[in-house]
């Protein structure tokens, strides 16, 4: 977690972070927006920079000048009470500002935010700061997930670099953890950094249960592809079954069949699937109808939580089936920062966890992640549960 005292070294680290995720990055990449859900990686060097610019500096810097006027146009995501933006559909559309233009106004904003929080000390704007590196954060985990999905949907399966490692083998022959029947508390509890919905900690009862010490792999979800999981509508939902028929899906996100043999795109480029690593980009949709078809079920978010010490994470975000809510006495932020994430809270599925994407120091086992039930561009995998 990110020390109060050295406030200043994140945020510069944290920039210079996200600079880093985008420098194997051809200049032609930078724009590509294939899907709604994916944003291009200049899009997302400037929001990052923008939010910075307009919930610290534009408000507490007296001496600031905006960067470009409408900049706040161009790289607002979702605020509505800050103004009009450009709709997120057409974020790939707009080949100006330049990719260059993008990185001036980064190093802009840096150098005006080191200079302002050298000189100022007030508890709620370095509040403000820290939600900023945090949020920046989360963009580098979108960055690397976008960038895959921009580059694994180009014909030409381009690689990314040769050093991300995105599928480790799993290192726990499969077994399964008991946790008895009792009442437990959820939530976040410390004084370091954590998301309004992690707070409101509160009592929940769990039924005695068991829960997987390690995540399904490709091994063993290539044995429910060859059983005709994906053409037994008993193992869907409705909706789920629409989707697969809609769109045809046989398989992962990013497996191919070649001479016979599934082949996989990763951030290295095209790889034979590796059967001993956790299976990734699977949907809700997807996690449900394995779990359906091995007899058993995913967990709830809080059966994950109380059980997370017996297991290794950090690998995939694991589907759960709990529904994206607030906890009890949850309370949204004043202002525009409320958007952030209690907007959300309805329609979608929660994840835990954390993923190789994840930056290491924003993985809690408090962290509440939630995406709708069909997406699967993340690196997004199952861990199961049973009754007992």
């Amino acid at each position: 977690m990110i020390i109060t005292d050295n406030l200043l070294t994140s945020f510069l680290e944290t920039r210079s972070d996200t600079e880093e995720i985008c420098a194997p990055l051809q200049v032609e990449d930078y724009v590509v927006q294939p899907i709604v859900d994916v944003s291009p990686p200049k899009w997302h060097l400037g929001h990052t920079t923008w939010f910075f610019e307009e919930f610290i500096l534009s408000k507490y810097s007296i001496e600031y000048e905006r960067f470009h006027p409408e900049y706040d146009y161009v790289f607002n995501s979702y605020y509505e009470s800050v103004g009009k933006r450009v709709i997120r559909t057409n974020r790939g559309n707009l080949s100006r500002p330049t990719v260059s233009e993008v990185y001036e106004y980064r190093d802009y904003v840096t150098s005006h935010l080191q200079n302002f929080l050298e000189e100022n000390d007030d508890p709620k704007i370095r509040e403000l700061i820290e939600i900023g590196i945090h949020h920046e954060k989360q963009h580098q985990e979108l960055l690397l997930t976008d960038i895959k999905f921009i580059l694994g949907n180009n014909p030409l399966l381009p690689k990314y670099n040769d050093t991300f490692t995105e599928n480790p083998e799993l290192d726990k022959v499969s077994g399964y953890s008991l946790v008895e029947e009792g009442i437990y508390k959820i939530g976040y509890d410390g004084d370091e950094f954590c998301y309004d919905n992690e707070l409101g900690r509160h009592k929940v009862f769990l039924r005695e249960y068991a829960i997987s010490n390690r995540l399904i792999s490709n091994k063993e979800y290539l044995e429910f592809i060859e059983d005709g999981g994906y053409k037994n509508t008993l193992l869907w939902h409705a909706e789920a079954w629409d989707w697969v028929q809609q769109y045809q899906i046989k398989t992962p996100l990013y497996w191919h069949t070649i001479d016979g043999q599934y082949h996989q795109y990763t951030l290295q480029g095209l790889k034979e699937v590796n059967y001993n690593a956790p299976v990734t980009h699977i949907s809700y949709y997807e996690a449900f109808a394995f779990a359906e078809w091995r007899g058993e079920r995913l967990p709830t978010e809080f059966e994950w939580e109380v059980a997370q010490s017996f297991f290794n994470w950090g690998v995939r975000w694991e589907w759960t089936e709990s529904a994206y809510l607030p906890y009890p006495n949850y309370k949204k932020a004043p202002g525009a920062l409320g958007e952030y994430n209690g907007k959300f809270m309805v329609n979608q599925k929660v994840l835990r966890g954390g993923s190789v994407a994840t930056p290491q120091h924003h993985i809690r086992p408090t962290y509440r992640n939630f995406f709708h039930p069909n997406l699967r561009w993340q690196f997004t995998g199952v861990r199961l549960a049973k009754n007992l």
